[in-house]
């Protein structure tokens, strides 16, 4: 059982104001002392990282698309565990979930699996009197969504404030804060959304600073505590890395005997690197690996004994220059992939794996080019593994998310990672000796065989590489 205060921050649509909500209230309820657990319903990678640097905590993504409905309770259990409150931002409009899936993945569907009120904030720029007519569509359209109350964004005088108060008290919502523009506080975009925190944090600092200001100031905070307290007791168990890695085929467990070692992972990190899920290394660990981060920027080296490899998501677009100069890394992660240990690629760890990226010189494990693109490719994904890797044996099905503007024209020598059935059906990726990479992000907590599998080729690597050298 669950008893954590808890409240969901949805919108109307996208571009409403949820980030700068849903960061404000975080990083105002954790200046009052509070442990504040942060939530990001969706795949988004990027809001996370300001709702750690608001909470001091890792931010976690609630996906019932990757993770399956019965995931969401108690994957939000293990984040918020001990903590005073926990905020879960949204994903799009209230309603908007999978598409052509009805309400799957939906911020509306997360909210009553967590039995959680929500919290709708409105851009209220263009509107007076309508936005009552606007909200009570949303508190009516599903009678189990319930809608706490409103907070107005964007509000551009006393005057407007007052005819929207009104408006609104008219149809019995109450206003749990108005927000005047400010854009002072705005957080810059580029071609995939918000710049990550790690790479401008100072200013992100100060950003998530000043939208604590802003909440404060126009937010009751004690109304919406107390709304956050009225969600009632949450029958799941949390969600254990351990418990969830014991008994999958691959997995030994952190507790194997010291004879078999914790075989050395090494994740990419850094400016270029910042798309992962919390919960990929703890599922790691759990499975007897040893986890440690390098920044491909900095870093001219792997970690020491480095027997596995996770580059994930991020921005080697915009890096491309310092990646490429960073020749020693390359060198060294070619060798690795060469020698046959496991490395897992997703997305722009895809890129930094191909022979170039924009002409630049990557890393050259595949034969492959990337090449930054106009088109934007976007959505959810089913898939079956169509070649046996590291991650994954031969029809093992997956379900991912595919999120990028670059494109890749594949050489010779690889099979295919994954085979997509829906919404397309198409084979994406490359399995080359150790090497599984691919554009789909998943994540590993829907099938934690995933890690324990890639655990134990790390294991059967090191202890190899160590016979050799015995010899």
């Amino acid at each position: 059982m669950v008893n954590v205060p808890r409240l969901v921050v949805a919108a109307p649509s996208s571009g409403s104001g949820k980030t700068t909500v849903a960061t404000g209230l975080m990083a105002a309820f954790a200046e009052r002392g509070l442990a504040v657990s942060p939530h990001k319903t969706g795949p988004d990678y990027i809001d996370p990282g300001y709702h750690a640097l608001a909470t001091g905590r890792a931010g976690r993504n609630l996906d019932a698309f990757m993770c399956g409905t019965e995931l969401i309770g108690p994957l939000f259990a293990h984040g918020a565990a001990g903590c005073d409150l926990a905020v879960v931002e949204g994903v799009m409009g209230l309603y908007d979930g999978a598409a052509g899936r009805g309400e799957l993945a939906s911020t509306a569907q997360v909210a009553k699996l967590l039995r959680a009120p929500v919290v709708l904030v409105v851009d209220a720029s263009s509107q007076s009197r309508s936005v009552a007519a606007l909200v009570h569509g949303f508190a009516s359209f599903d009678p189990q969504v319930r809608l706490g109350g409103v907070i107005l964004n964007k509000v551009g005088s006393d005057r407007h404030e007052a005819m929207l108060r009104e408006a609104l008290e008219e149809a019995g919502t109450p206003v749990l804060g108005v927000l005047r523009r400010a854009p002072q506080v705005s957080t810059p975009s580029r071609h995939l959304g918000l710049v990550p925190v790690a790479e401008r944090r100072a200013d992100a600092l100060a950003a998530v600073a000043a939208l604590a200001e802003q909440v404060r100031a126009g937010c009751d905070l004690e109304a919406l505590l107390a709304l956050a307290r009225s969600a009632p007791p949450l029958a799941v168990t949390a969600w254990d890395p351990a418990t969830a890695v014991a008994g999958t085929e691959a997995g030994t467990g952190a507790d194997a005997p010291d004879t078999a070692g914790r075989p050395r992972v090494a994740v990419a990190g850094g400016p270029a690197f910042t798309f992962s899920y919390a919960e990929h290394a703890e599922l790691l660990t759990a499975a007897g690996a040893e986890v440690v981060g390098f920044d491909p920027l900095h870093d001219e080296d792997l970690p020491e004994g480095t027997a596995g490899l996770v580059v994930g998501g991020g921005f080697p677009e915009v890096y491309a220059p310092e990646l490429a100069s960073n020749e020693p890394l390359r060198k060294a992660v070619a060798e690795l992939a060469a020698a046959g240990a496991p490395v897992a690629a997703e997305c722009a760890g895809l890129l930094y794996l191909a022979r170039s990226l924009d002409g630049r010189p990557m890393c050259g494990v595949l034969d492959a080019d990337a090449r930054m693109s106009e088109r934007l490719t976007l959505g959810y994904r089913e898939a079956v593994a169509v070649s046996d890797s590291p991650l994954a044996a031969t029809g093992t099905r997956m379900r991912g998310h595919e999120f990028h503007r670059t494109v890749v024209e594949p050489g010779a020598g690889a099979a295919p990672a994954w085979g997509f059935t829906h919404p397309e059906r198409r084979v994406e990726g490359f399995v080359r000796q150790g090497v599984h990479a691919s554009y789909l992000h998943t994540h590993w907590a829907a099938l934690p065989s995933v890690a324990s599998r890639f655990a134990r080729a790390a294991r059967e690597f090191g202890a190899a590489r160590e016979s050799r050298a015995e010899r």
